[in-house]
């Protein structure tokens, strides 16, 4: 049996150089450490002929038949899903997230992926932090900003054993919208900074980034270690599911 685990991960849109062509990424951070946890890092390629940079968010066509039989050949090939942060996210996002619960596919979404998960049956509801916390440390990737506190109800506090954690925080927007997801986590001004889908299946959302603090925080560590876990744990179940067949 093969231990390996594919993470898919949905490239983000950005811009390069003094002319501003317009990329696809996955960051350098979310490579190495989802690679040092014992992952295949897989990019998830959008599938709609648009111009993703440049079109806004509400903008976007619904995705044809063949666009969502794409996503789902491409979805095949992961055992997990994780949910970068970024600057938008459409209707390929929100596609692949609706696969992933409906197929029992363990996901991790952070910051923007985490506010995609919040609100992704429903339009979306993002605000512009408003707060004497510092929400957004900007360039500092080495250092926890501000407290979280974690209600022991959920599968978050089963990972960490903490109701209070420090987090790092790289946001200008929070998640209003909740209505599919539980709230499982929130910082002391009342923002939303974790979720989780219900049932036993690995789907959390949080407003920080465990893949920065990977290194040196404990929880951080804990939190995606316990993901693959979860990917290995799925990915075992279907090859004995496919064995017997």
């Amino acid at each position: 049996m093969n231990d390996r685990v594919v993470l898919g991960v949905p490239m983000r849109y950005g811009h390069f150089g003094e002319d501003k062509r317009p990329i696809l990424y996955i960051t350098e951070r979310v490579r190495r450490t989802f690679q040092k946890a014992g992952c295949e890092v897989f990019a998830l390629v959008p599938v709609q002929d648009v111009d993703y940079i440049n079109t806004r968010g509400n903008e976007f066509d619904e995705l044809t038949l063949e666009e969502k039989m794409l996503i789902r050949k491409n979805l095949d090939r992961c055992d997990g899903l994780f949910f970068p942060g970024g600057s938008k996210f459409t209707p390929y996002d929100r596609y692949l997230l609706e696969v992933a619960i409906e197929e029992k596919i363990p996901v991790l979404g952070v910051c923007l992926g985490m506010q995609m998960m919040s609100c992704y049956e429903e339009d979306v509801s993002l605000e512009k932090v408003d707060s004497e916390i510092s929400h957004n440390q900007e360039d500092d990737d080495f250092s926890l900003t501000h407290e979280v506190s974690i209600n022991k109800d959920s599968k978050l506090y089963q990972i960490l054993g903490q109701e209070k954690i420090m987090v790092n925080s790289f946001h200008n927007y929070h998640a209003t919208n909740n209505h599919v997801y539980k709230t499982v986590a929130v910082s002391s001004d009342g923002l939303i900074e974790g979720i989780e889908y219900p049932g036993n299946t690995f789907n959390i959302g949080v407003q920080w980034h465990p893949e920065i603090s990977y290194d040196f925080d404990e929880n951080s560590k804990k939190i995606i270690d316990t993901f693959v876990v979860a990917m290995k744990e799925e990915k075992q179940k279907k090859e004995k599911q496919e064995t017997m067949v």
